[in-house]
């Protein structure tokens, strides 16, 4: 059946586009959200995100598009690091400004004593997820059981701590607050760790502002506000997206003839005669089983694969139409 709406009402068709973009979501949008507006900006056919930010918080968020959906899991799984303020003396019920005030307690609190208390997390430890988060339990996130009243036990969770920089301390005031640099690891709840913090200090604390700076190796400096995004020319948007490979950067690389390419792009298994021998050799470097991302003769992205008992198994193999570049070139990368 014909569209009878007029050509002004009609959206243009979805276009294929592969890429990453770095975000600077602002602050009282959610991810979803923050997607949704980038995806029709972009006209992209298909998306989604690297990480969930909370509406509250600003900062990086990869969004993925096309072939580079494929890789989210690397965005999921990277360390990342985050600007975070802390109030000290106010617990709230969500760890975080959004929440209603359960206790306010006076603070004796020095600068010293705040660095002994962040250097106790630094490390591995364990978290108890917060009720207000998005972890599903029977298919429902916690937040809505806790909206309903419901608390729910929650196992702790390991996570890691790679460090914690205390930037600024303002003692002053009805509600001191500090400002720390967090480098930690995939699932760690920056609120649950001001919150620890604070009663480790014996007066409670919550986390007021929080910013992310980079996911794995794509930082902030490389990202675009919406509405920067959405003032540029459509034909210029695309131009800010990173290649697919923009995550994969830590990942060993290899790169095969024709005849190879032409083997794993249709799933085969390549065994180490099938590489160049200096690049055979140095994957035998690293401790099996490593993950590898692999590039064709012309130097275009063709999958990811593992490489274990010298032979490279594809893992998630990249449509011919995408192409990868160089990832030291690629925006985002340090």
């Amino acid at each position: 059946m014909a569209d009878s709406r007029p050509a002004r009402e009609r959206r243009p068709a979805r276009e294929r586009i592969d890429g990453i973009l770095l975000l600077d979501k602002p602050k009282g949008l959610s991810s979803n959200d923050a997607l949704v507006r980038a995806r029709r900006l972009l006209n992209a056919l298909k998306a989604g995100h690297g990480g969930t930010l909370d509406p509250m918080a600003t900062g990086l968020l990869p969004l993925m598009f096309g072939e580079a959906t494929k890789f989210a899991q690397d965005a999921l799984d990277a360390d990342k690091t985050y600007l975070a303020e802390l109030t000290l003396g106010v617990t709230t019920d969500t760890a975080d400004a959004e929440g209603q005030v359960l206790q306010r307690r006076p603070v004796q609190v020095d600068e010293a004593a705040l660095k002994a208390a962040c250097r106790a997390f630094v490390g591995d430890i364990e978290q108890v997820p917060p009720m207000h988060s998005a972890l599903k339990r029977d298919g429902k996130p916690l937040y809505e059981y806790a909206r309903a009243g419901i608390e729910l036990e929650r196992k702790a969770r390991p996570v890691r701590i790679h460090s914690i920089e205390l930037l600024d301390w303002t003692p002053d005031g009805d509600a001191p607050r500090a400002t720390i640099r967090v480098r930690c690891s995939k699932g760690t709840y920056v609120r649950t760790l001001a919150a620890d913090i604070g009663e480790r200090l014996g007066c409670g604390a919550h986390l007021s502002a929080l910013r992310r700076e980079s996911v794995g190796r794509l930082g902030l400096e490389d990202a675009i506000g919406l509405d920067a995004l959405e003032a540029l020319p459509p034909e210029s948007r695309r131009a800010r997206l990173a290649p697919p490979d923009a995550l994969l950067a830590d990942l060993p690389r290899v790169d095969l003839d024709r005849a190879a390419a032409a083997r794993f792009r249709n799933g085969q298994r390549l065994p180490a005669d099938a590489l160049a021998s200096a690049q055979a050799a140095a994957l035998d470097g690293f401790a099996a089983p490593v993950r590898v991302r692999v590039y064709d003769g012309d130097g275009r992205l063709i999958g990811l694969a593992q490489w274990e008992r010298r032979v490279l198994a594809p893992l998630r193999l990249v449509a011919l139409e995408s192409r990868g570049e160089p990832v030291p070139d690629a925006i985002g990368c340090r």
